[in-house]
């Protein structure tokens, strides 16, 4: 079993086998929030803070019968003790967790986040109803304001979902540009499908343009930055000279949406297509700010 899993049952012990959802989001973001490389991260959400990667494991847990699940909560169904099988100092973190915030009620526990911790507030639907007006002003003072035109590139090589998702919502991006030919990944999140929903999820904008990726046997054997150089001295000659009308719709979806971001995988911008791409685009139009995220 993933370690991270382990820590999820070890906060059902503490809270006696059965946890609200909300609740349950809010006592595992405030236990990441006590400690240092936290097994998952969060979004600023329509309820609050909130990880689709930790929603994901309990489906899986739901469906391998470690828990099962109602329309209120989760109930923890398996007898096996997990708290005495993390690390000592997780289990201290946890258990402080659960003793400081474990008995609030769930309004209470809700506000006690939104005002120690604004930016996951941004997105919530019922801020207004639970914060008074000084409150409320701190997190709409942590909304990303700034709104001149720019494209920006990002690659989640190396970065869970929900640190991809906070860049993106950072840089207020308003439309993530998928420029990968083929959009499926191993890693969770990041198939088209499920990014799409991610994105939108959150009032960001989805799109998918095959048409300026790299086919994924050009990919193959490219063993240092001499290689990455000739497959994209390739690539302007030829899909870069190819695609100008896809370009130009890039440009044109820019000038709607005002902040986009070209995505795709590498982490290392001098190793992926997205960079001669936005070169190309710059290109298109002269007085054009592109930043790599």
């Amino acid at each position: 079993m993933f370690y991270r899993r382990k820590i999820i049952l070890s906060l059902f012990e503490l809270c006696k086998g059965e946890i609200e959802k909300t609740r349950l989001q809010k006592l595992l973001f405030l236990y990441s929030q006590l400690k240092k490389d936290s097994e998952y991260e969060f979004v600023p959400y329509k309820f609050g803070c909130f990880s689709y990667s930790a929603n994901a494991d309990l489906v899986t847990m739901v469906k391998k019968e470690y828990l099962s699940e109602s329309d209120r909560g989760f109930i923890k169904i398996d007898s096996k003790d997990y708290l005495k099988s993390i690390k000592p100092n997780d289990r201290k973190i946890l258990t402080e967790t659960v003793n400081t915030y474990g008995k609030m009620a769930n309004e209470t526990l809700i506000k006690h986040t939104y005002i120690n911790f604004p930016y996951y507030a941004i997105n919530s639907t019922i801020a207004e109803n639970i914060l008074d007006s000084k409150y409320l002003a701190r997190v709409k003072n942590a909304i990303p304001s700034d709104n001149s035109k720019a494209v920006f590139t990002i690659g989640y090589e190396g970065i869970s979902l929900e640190n991809y998702l906070n860049k993106l919502i950072k840089n207020n991006i308003k439309l993530l540009v998928d420029v990968r030919k083929n959009p499926l990944s191993m890693k969770y999140g990041f198939s088209k499908t499920l990014l799409k929903r991610f994105c939108e999820s959150l009032g960001i904008k989805y799109i998918h343009i095959p048409e300026v990726g790299i086919n994924s046997n050009q990919r193959q054997e490219l063993e240092n930055q001499e290689d990455y150089d000739l497959l994209f001295e390739n690539y302007r000659n030829t899909t870069l000279r190819e695609t100008i009308t896809n370009q130009q719709e890039i440009i044109t979806l820019l000038n709607k949406y005002n902040r986009i971001a070209l995505t795709c995988f590498e982490s290392n911008i001098c190793q992926c297509h997205r960079l001669p791409l936005a070169e190309s685009l710059k290109a298109l139009e002269s007085d054009l700010d592109v930043e790599h995220i």
